[in-house]
């Protein structure tokens, strides 16, 4: 069973909220193991790291993902996460399968039959409108 990594935002509080009961439903539904970014390191070591932050994030998050079989991503809001939107690149460019999870209504595609940019729908395997709808999936995966 592959190790999942949960790409999506995570600097709002309804935001980390939405990946900490998502991450647990994938966990404990499916038996999944779930890397969650905002558990990879802390305020205080990002605070340590001063002008070398982002590029430790970075990496430290990049070997994260590198190290997953599977990306599952939040595409809700207007325009999908920047950070996510690389991870999700970055997935698909090393041939890691990206499951996207859309529970936004809004349409923000840019092609007919796309609930997303075009490059961001085609880098997934699947887009699903709900976790009740991610769980289920990915309880058939091996």
């Amino acid at each position: 069973m592959p190790t999942i990594y949960l790409a999506g935002p995570l600097f709002s509080q309804a935001d980390r909220q939405w990946h900490r009961a998502t991450k647990a439903r994938i966990e404990v539904e499916t038996g999944h193991t779930v890397i969650w970014p905002f558990e990879l390191f802390d305020q205080d070591e990002i605070a340590k790291w001063g002008a070398d932050a982002p590029r430790v994030i970075m990496t430290d998050c990049r070997d994260a993902l590198a190290a997953c079989g599977l990306v599952v991503a939040l595409l809700d809001g207007p325009q999908v996460d920047d950070g996510t939107a690389w991870e999700i690149g970055y997935a698909h460019a090393r041939g890691i399968p990206v499951v996207g999870v859309r529970t936004d209504f809004r349409r923000a595609g840019d092609v007919p039959g796309a609930c997303v940019n075009a490059m961001i729908h085609a880098s997934c395997e699947a887009i699903v409108r709900s976790v009740d709808e991610l769980v289920d999936l990915l309880k058939e995966r091996p």
